[in-house]
């Protein structure tokens, strides 16, 4: 079973870049955490819809037949403790997953079906770069919390 984080684009600033590689590198401890960033499309030629239809076939090519997760508004909001939990029980499943992030204007419709659930970080609408260090932070979290760890800051 892998964790998959899926997103779209790299990170633009440094010092969102450098967090959400900490992060991710703490999360590893507790996850088999596999992170794939597919290359966004440009908007300037193309319609929002065009955009994330083109970065949603590329990231569903890169998770293959990975359970979908999608992380979008109006998803499932839940406590760090809840979180930790219901990954936990992803992880007993022995499927791999992927946790999917869309590109500035959203994440596909046809990725967003696919889901079998789907995850909210806040009611807010984050640009995908936070999205993708709260995911981050909250897989460290959730890590810590099933081993009964004290969370290092």
């Amino acid at each position: 079973m892998r964790l998959i984080v899926a997103v779209v684009g790299k990170p633009r600033h440094d010092s969102i870049a450098a967090a959400i590689q900490d992060y991710e590198e703490r999360a590893r401890r507790y996850w088999p955490l596999e992170v794939v960033e597919v290359r966004d499309e440009p908007a300037r030629a193309s319609n929002p819809g065009v955009v994330r239809r083109r970065e949603g076939e590329r990231l569903a090519t890169a998770i293959g037949g990975a359970r979908v997760i999608a992380c979008e508004v109006g998803g499932r909001r839940m406590s760090s403790p809840e979180f930790a939990g219901w990954v936990q029980g992803l992880r007993e499943a022995a499927a791999d997953v992927a946790f999917v992030i869309g590109g500035p204007f959203g994440l596909a419709d046809e990725l967003s079906q696919r889901a079998t659930a789907r995850v909210s970080f806040s009611s807010w609408t984050l640009p995908h770069e936070l999205a993708r260090l709260v995911l981050a932070e909250q897989l460290y979290r959730a890590g810590t919390i099933v081993r009964g760890e004290p969370y290092h800051k």
